[in-house]
């Protein structure tokens, strides 16, 4: 009976460890396995990681075609053209011109005030183009290299309308930066922000293109003729950015930082650079003929909306409104009061931003071709384009008038300011002429010819015109003295 019993516990102990190394084989150790310890965790997420690139990610990201974007080659290509830019001037100060202050204070000079911003060199030859806003007061310009070569530069012309000014210094071989094209920039692009705030050296920072064709009404006021079209970037960019590159991945020029929105002043997540394509134009034009030649369409326009989409019947939102075709270029071309603006030379444009920028590409005298919709059909018109006095003219900065025995030009911003005029023009070369004669000397504004504003050099032609060799002419001239500005009549007779 003992040994029955003794036997049966054996057979159950046996059979219990039996089951045991079942349960064990078929689920614990399953589960065991299935929860390894946590460094094999860390190892099987860097191996997911890894196999899918995602590590890659976080150190380095990654276009769209899986490739590691590597931002040093464009940052290479650009560091070097990018230049600190400062701006002295004298502050012009009402009391300075009393002579009671300085009968009471005596003779004090003027400390002149400084301005920062940034530049970036365009040729090897020494053409930086920067804001017209960091030289706007400018009696004097410095430039100052990458590599801390310092430069006197010649303020060779500026453009109030785009915000934008073309200096000149003194080289050879200098780095530049290629231009790039962009209209071909796209939003979502990566991008480089390159300024000189600090005279340190060259600061780089990077982004997307977040928009194109912006305008944030910041020239407004300005000048008669505006254009804005900015490309808004996520680029950290600061005031002293002013006039730095924005460059593609290639190295390429793509715009000219220009501005920020921020409550504070200071960069907040919106930077805006102007187009390199309207740069290139703008840059030309001061180069060739000392001031931009500005083309109109002559007309009224406005952004396609629902209610104008609704109220002309239109089958898609889409181009700009034609307001009111005026007397001009694309009048005469066959546009009508109505029409919706397409394309400009296959060019799509879909806001008064885009078609402004398309058309200040162009000058006076070239021919464009538009392509409106009229009745919810397209049509193409070849338009000569003229400028803002109606006709097809290039108007040059500067020019020699024989009658007077001198070189002319217009005034720029600065010496308008310095002489509080909106008028006139210079006598920048004398010879032994009619003016020299009546005691006119170079640097002299001449601002009226026979009680008639002068505004321009075609003035000048348009007055003397009527008068023949030998009459004499009535003109009034200024120029500045140590404190004042002195205005003269003289009578001139012509050569």
């Amino acid at each position: 009976m003992k040994t029955r019993v003794f036997l049966g516990n054996i057979m159950i102990a046996l059979l219990s460890a039996l089951i045991a190394v079942i349960i064990y084989s078929n689920f614990i150790k399953e589960e065991i396995e299935e929860k390894p310890d946590l460094e094999s965790q860390k190892q099987n997420t860097i191996n997911i990681l890894e196999d899918s690139n995602l590590v890659n990610y976080a150190q380095d990201p990654l276009s769209s075609n899986r490739q590691f974007l590597d931002f040093t080659e464009a940052a290479e290509k650009s560091v070097n053209a990018v230049v600190h830019v400062t701006s002295k001037y004298n502050l012009q100060t009402d009391y300075y011109e009393n002579p009671l202050y300085e009968f009471f204070f005596g003779d004090m000079q003027r400390q002149p005030i400084e301005s920062f911003g940034s530049g970036v060199i365009i040729s090897e030859d020494g053409y930086i183009v920067t804001n017209y806003h960091v030289v706007e007061k400018s009696d004097e310009v410095q430039v100052v290299l990458n590599d801390k070569r310092t430069f006197n530069a010649e303020l060779v012309g500026v453009d109030r309308g785009t915000d934008l000014a073309l200096l000149k210094i003194e080289g050879t071989g200098l780095p530049y930066i290629a231009l790039g094209n962009s209209d071909v920039l796209k939003v979502g692009e990566w991008v480089l922000a390159v300024g000189n705030p600090f005279n340190l050296t060259s600061t780089v920072t990077a982004g997307i293109v977040s928009a194109k064709a912006r305008n944030i009404n910041i020239l407004r006021g300005q000048a008669q003729y505006t254009i804005e079209s900015y490309i808004q970037t996520d680029a950290a960019v600061n005031k002293g950015n002013s006039g730095g590159a924005l460059v593609n991945l290639g190295g390429e020029l793509v715009g000219i930082n220009s501005a920020i929105i921020s409550p504070s002043g200071a960069y907040s997540g919106y930077s805006f650079a102007i187009p390199i394509n309207l740069v290139k134009k703008v840059v030309a034009d001061l180069i060739k003929y000392g001031e931009v030649q500005r083309a109109v369409l002559g007309v009224e326009i406005r952004d396609v909306d629902n209610d104008i989409a609704e109220k002309n019947s239109l089958d898609k939102i889409e181009g700009v409104y034609i307001i009111n075709a005026n007397e001009g270029a694309a009048r005469e071309a066959g546009i009508k009061s109505g029409d919706i603006i397409l394309e400009i030379n296959n060019v799509k444009v879909n806001s008064t931003a885009e078609l402004t920028e398309q058309i200040g590409k162009y000058r006076p005298g070239e021919t464009i071709y538009v392509t409106v919709k009229r009745d919810n059909k397209r049509k193409q018109f070849e338009v000569l384009l003229r400028n803002m006095h109606g006709n097809t003219k290039i108007v040059k900065a500067e020019e020699f008038i024989s009658s007077l025995g001198a070189s002319l030009r217009i005034l720029d911003s600065r010496e308008k300011r310095l002489y509080d005029t909106e008028h006139g023009v210079k006598v920048i070369d004398l010879k032994d002429g009619a003016l020299q004669k009546a005691g006119v000397e170079e640097g002299y504004i001449i601002t009226h010819i026979e009680d008639q504003k002068v505004k321009g050099i075609d003035d000048v032609k348009n007055i003397l015109n009527r008068k023949g060799k030998g009459d004499v002419v009535e003109i009034e001239a200024m120029h500045s003295g140590t404190r004042y500005i002195y205005v003269y009549k003289y009578r001139v007779k012509l050569d």
